[in-house]
Formats: structure tokens, sequence, C-alpha cells
């Protein structure tokens, strides 16, 4: 059975960094390329990083019952995941890495509830994690202050899933995320 892995967490709390090492280190893992209506950052690729669309063709998406999975995150920035995202890589004999936001981790859970494993990676204190964000300095003010309000509102969610890793030292993170994809691929 194939199978799908969720990685979820608020902005900041590592979870792209511990998805892009477990594509690196397993063969049978492919990513799910999210569904986006933000602009693209800089050295993002559509169909590699994300499917970067306009706000009326993702509500047209919406319409047609095309994602198995979507959020309006902020007002008129939509993400997603596409129900053909899943099949193809399906077809493909992949297991599925997922690096998408807490609501859309808790959608796939009900909508693949035996296929699914959903991760909340869970930094080692709010502070720290509104520390990285700021680091990042890839958003202006007022985006900065809208992701670190939602990140607190995502923290209150990690006791809705399968599993929590704190991130606070990268190599045990990274060491316990193989732990998790091992057995759950192995089950």
């Amino acid at each position: 059975m194939n199978k799908l892995i969720v990685f979820t967490a608020p902005s900041g709390a590592g979870k792209t960094t511990i998805v892009r090492h477990l594509l690196n280190k397993y063969d049978n893992l492919a990513f799910s390329v999210s569904a986006t209506t933000r602009a693209p950052r800089p050295n993002e690729t559509d169909g590699k990083d994300y499917y970067f669309l306009s706000p009326p063709k993702f509500k047209k998406l919406i319409a047609e019952q095309a994602f198995v999975e979507w959020e309006e995150v902020y007002q008129d920035q939509f993400y997603g995941t596409l129900r053909i995202e899943i099949e193809r890589l399906w077809k493909k004999n992949f297991h599925i890495l997922f690096d998408i936001d807490v609501k859309g981790a808790m959608s796939i859970k009900k909508n693949y509830p035996q296929e699914s494993l959903i991760i909340f990676i869970k930094p080692p204190s709010e502070a720290i994690l509104f520390e990285r964000l700021r680091a990042r300095n890839t958003e202006n003010p007022k985006n900065l202050e809208k992701r670190l309000k939602k990140a607190s509102e995502e923290l209150k969610y990690e006791t809705a899933f399968d599993e929590v890793l704190v991130n606070d030292v990268l190599e045990q993170a990274l060491e316990k995320a193989e732990q998790f994809v091992e057995n759950f691929i192995s089950s």
C-alpha cells in the first residue's frame, strides 16, 4: 500500500529542512507539490516548489473538487493539495511526503485515515520559533506579524497528530524523522 507522510508545523519550525533530508535519503519517497496563490519567492520554481496559480484558477479548482485539502491561509492566499498530484505519484509507486499547514494535515488524515501518518514538528519554544521567522528575512513586517500570530495558534494543535517531533538539535530531529518514516512504511 502506498502511504502519505505529512509533516506539519508552524512556519519556521523546520519542516522543509526535514522533508528535504528524507527525500535525499530514501528513493521510494516523492514530494507532493502543493498549489498556492502566493507569489513565488526567489529561487522557487513552478511545478517543483509549488504550482503557482491565480486566485481565480484556484477557486475554479475548488469548485471542481480538484483538491484533497485546501485552505485560505491568509486573505486571498490559498494553499492546497491537488488530487491528481497524489494519483500521479502513487501511479509511480512512491510513498508521498507532504510539507503543509496543520489544517491541511488534518484534512489529509480525514480523507486517508489508514494511509497517512501526520507528524507535527514542534520548535523548542515559541520564542525560538519567532526568532527563526524573523531571521529568515523573507517577509515584510505586516506579513511577518501575520505569520507570528498564525504560528502561535498552530502550536495549539500539537496533540491532534500521530507523532510530535521536537526540532531542537537538527541531527536528532532528522534521526527521529527517519525512524517515524521507516516504521510507518514497514507497517
